[in-house]
């Protein structure tokens, strides 16, 4: 073989398609939009069932490090206010909500209220189109969304 032909197959190798797309199973961005919606308004209603219908039976949840953690579907359906909900209803609100369908990874903005109002950031890592992990970072404030994030609006 000509070496100008094999540096030819090797480069057409090298710049071969390469997958973009979600993969099978998988979530894309509005997918995303959904399941977390669906999280929220699990909470907002007071629908726990609902709710930990967007985890995995082996999800793990946690505010690090360890503040809170929570591990599998029964712990977290509890933990979202089981059978007879939460003596007063939770408030959630998305801000922003990003997507990665390649790695399945995500993170939302968001502002949530039950005895106490937070604003925070929730990594989450998917796995067949359910949460398989969940990770945030919150902060207590009686601020609003709009007033906590004033300087660095977008």
């Amino acid at each position: 073989m000509r070496p100008w032909l094999l540096s030819c197959l090797v480069l057409a190798g090298c710049a071969g398609a390469r997958s973009t797309g979600t993969p099978t199973g998988a979530l894309d961005a509005e997918g995303f939009r959904a399941l977390m919606e669906q999280v929220a308004a699990g909470w907002r209603e007071g629908n726990a069932a609902k709710a930990v219908e967007c985890f995995t039976e082996d999800a793990l949840y946690e505010e690090p490090p360890r503040k809170q953690f929570h591990s599998g579907r029964a712990d977290l359906f509890e933990f979202f206010g089981g059978e007879k909900g939460t003596a007063k209803p939770m408030h959630m609100i998305w801000h922003y909500l990003a997507f990665d369908p390649i790695s399945q990874v995500g993170a939302g903005e968001y502002t949530f209220r039950l005895n106490r109002q937070y604003h925070g950031v929730v990594m989450v890592k998917l796995r067949d189109g359910r949460i398989a992990r969940w990770r945030e970072y919150q902060t207590e404030s009686s601020l609003s969304f709009e007033e906590f994030s004033a300087a660095t609006r977008f």
